[in-house]
């Protein structure tokens, strides 16, 4: 690719072609279970791949385009031949391999690494199966030396006898949208599935990028015979993505010679210029006209966008509750007021709303995982996604896939056992994995279960024990706290080193990824019936409720979500342990106590600990007691990120600016804990 090529269209090829790549993935899948591929996912993945080539052609990545015409071309054999006696597993790890590709390339061109990788061994590997199909064709001698890509470069000539109503279809694209012309060919291409006798202007829409400046220009002009009636074929025109207008006229008998033709030039000039003015009477007439409802937005934007909510946000607050208007009566402005936080509250509803994103992809992407696992294992497992359609900040999608990844391979690798070992134990011989996604208030839950053996508390404490990591007694030791270890950087139970498991790297990753993003995960396990990973993410970052406290002359914010309850002590409540550590009971439950101002090295205002309050705080499956001088009160606050030149402080995930002008830093109740307990 140039360097000086627009990044508005190279950040088009990226997402349209990554979008290609999901939805292609996503049909290898649901086809490889068959004995061969339906007929709809092979018109699917031959568009798929004639779109890829197009716009990487384009983009001058010819590595990605000579790869996608020779998949074009084997499909196009499969399709054109209607063949069904291949070997469609191992179409499937070719097709999947290529899938792999892809991604990859796309991964360094975003990089800024314009080297394609070389793809001389998929196109061999293509080129042999390719022969195989031909061997499975039972054509007139001669009928396979037709060049199937050039085939279907040109739109199919049909005989006319079945098709009697004549039509002329005229159509701009969307401003903005890009590759007009490789568009306007995916058109065409679906219009040969039921149409004959096609001619377009203008002509050769994927031999030259000149036609796309045409088509901006002009519009795109299709002359066509089909059995389908004028509303059907208006149906179809409406349903193509980006088309902004759409002129359709059906032509009787006596005016089928005045459609144009494409080999005329003069009419061709003719018909192309009155496409204007046909577009303008359907605009200012008031007839039907085709928009899209769903635009593509550069993230950049709405992380902007919500930067200026929370500005927003702040500076209501700081209107509000200024201490110039403390003890005024303002009437007038208390009723501005309210009706100023409500508009407030809503644009930053929808604010937030516009960042929700389903998790359906991200689920998805599960499916590849566990099949090529249960090739690799020789397991039988599947996997059943359950709310895909729950939304989340987009920002939080981005950080969940990695932990999500690794959750799913331990569930097949250590959970799943071998089909033997299962009907033995009384069980179906394929385990089931359940992936499944909800919303619980301002959080989501996503659980990986599944029906394997469950974790094994003796091996695990063994192991602890093995690699000194346990941090309490044994028999002080909760279940859960117990389950919580096989999170711990190194731990690993499998003997035997293997590609997915027995290096102690994975599960630890799913905590710091969790984490990252403000989020927790819990275990639950029934030795011999199985496994269930819990993990609680907030709905967003951007904006958290919060707890705000005072210690000393500073002041602090909690996230509501990691606060169980806050109380004042009695005298006496608080006791030492045999390692010096301050303790409080409370309802029979033992909780560390953490002061603050001795945490932070600040001077506090409360001296005595029944001078201040206590906050009984969670991360995880460990709870402390935080002490502090007093708590300020509830509040809505919009997340920063600490400055680069501040030094990281652990226990401070960021800070946020209160209504009065005031900077209150906001805790990390995981990193605090960590902090005490020398992890």
């Amino acid at each position: 690719m140039d360097e000086d090529l627009n990044k508005p269209l190279f950040d088009m090829f990226i997402f349209e072609t990554s979008q290609n790549l999901e939805q292609l993935e996503q049909i290898i899948l649901n086809n490889e279970k068959g004995s061969c591929y339906e007929k709809n996912s092979i018109n699917e993945i031959f568009r798929i791949m004639h779109t890829i080539k197009g716009s990487a052609a384009m983009m001058q990545f010819n590595n990605i385009s000579t790869l996608a015409h020779r998949v074009e071309d084997l499909f196009f054999l499969i399709r054109e031949h209607s063949l069904s006696n291949y070997d469609s597993e191992k179409l499937s790890d070719l097709l999947l391999d290529c899938v792999d590709y892809f991604k990859a390339s796309l991964v360094r061109l975003e990089s800024g690494d314009q080297t394609e990788e070389d793809s001389s061994a998929l196109m061999q590997e293509i080129t042999e199966f390719l022969a195989e199909i031909k061997k499975l064709i039972s054509t007139p001698k001669g009928a396979e030396e037709q060049e199937p890509a050039a085939a279907a470069e040109a739109p199919k000539k049909v005989q006319t006898s079945s098709y009697n109503n004549r039509f002329v279809a005229s159509f701009f694209f969307e401003d903005g949208c890009m590759m007009e012309n490789i568009r306007a060919f995916e058109i065409v291409h679906k219009l040969e599935e039921f149409a004959s006798e096609i001619s377009y202007i203008p002509e050769g829409i994927m031999d030259s990028d000149s036609s796309i400046e045409e088509i901006r220009k002009k519009g795109f002009l299709i002359n066509l015979n089909t059995n389908k009636s004028f509303d059907e074929l208006e149906k179809f025109f409406t349903q193509q993505i980006f088309l902004k207008n759409l002129e359709l006229n059906q032509l009787n008998e006596d005016t089928k010679e005045e459609a144009p033709q494409v080999k005329n030039e003069k009419t061709a000039d003719k018909k192309s210029g009155n496409l204007h003015e046909a577009s303008s009477i359907k605009e200012t007439s008031g007839g039907p006209s085709v928009s899209n409802s769903i635009i593509s937005v550069n993230v950049s934007k709405l992380d902007k966008l919500m930067d200026l909510m929370g500005e927003l946000v702040i500076s209501e607050a700081m209107v509000i509750y200024n201490q110039d208007l403390q003890g005024l009566d303002l009437k007038r402005f208390q009723k501005s007021s309210q009706q100023l936080q409500k508009i407030t509250s809503e644009m930053q509803d929808l604010v937030m709303s516009i960042r929700m994103v389903p998790l359906a992809t991200t689920l998805q992407k599960m499916n590849r995982i566990v099949r090529d696992m249960n090739k690799k294992l020789n397991k039988d497992v599947k996997l059943e996604i359950i709310g895909e359609q729950t939304e989340v900040d987009k920002n939080i999608v981005e950080h969940i896939s990695d932990p999500l990844m690794h959750l799913i391979r331990n569930s097949v690798d250590h959970g799943i056992e071998q089909a033997d070992e299962r009907i033995k134990m009384g069980k179906l011989a394929d385990g089931t994995v359940t992936l499944e996604a909800q919303n619980n208030g301002s959080d989501v839950l996503i659980m990986v279960r599944d029906d394997g053996k469950g974790l094994d508390k003796d091996k695990i404490l063994k192991r602890a024990v093995e690699n000194g990591l346990l941090t309490k007694p044994q028999n002080e030791m909760s279940d859960k706290e117990i389950f919580s270890l096989i999170f711990l950087p190194g731990f690993s139970t499998n003997e035997k080193i293997t590609e997915y498991s027995g290096r102690g790297v994975g599960m630890d990753v799913v905590v710091k990824g969790i984490e990252e993003v403000g989020g927790k995960v819990s275990i639950e396990s029934i030795a011999g019936v199985g496994t269930e990973f819990t993990m609680k993410f907030p709905l967003t970052l951007a904006i958290i409720e919060g707890m705000n406290i005072k210690v000393g002359k500073h002041l602090y914010t909690i996230p509501i979500k990691d606060i169980k309850e806050f109380f004042r002590p009695k005298p006496n409540d608080v006791f030492k342990d045999p390692n010096n550590n301050e303790m409080i009971m409370v309802r029979g439950n033992c909780y560390p106590v953490i002061k603050l101002h001795e945490y932070f090295h600040i001077n506090p205002d409360a001296q005595e600990l029944t001078d201040g309050i206590f906050i009984i705080a969670e991360s995880g499956n460990q709870t402390v007691c935080l002490f502090a001088d007093q708590l300020l009160g509830r509040q809505e606050v919009v997340v920063k990120a600490m400055p680069k030149y501040i030094k990281k402080v652990h226990g401070l995930s960021g800070c946020t600016l209160l209504g009065d002008g005031e900077i209150s830093l906001i805790l990390d109740i995981g990193g605090i804990i960590a902090i005490r307990s020398g992890a």
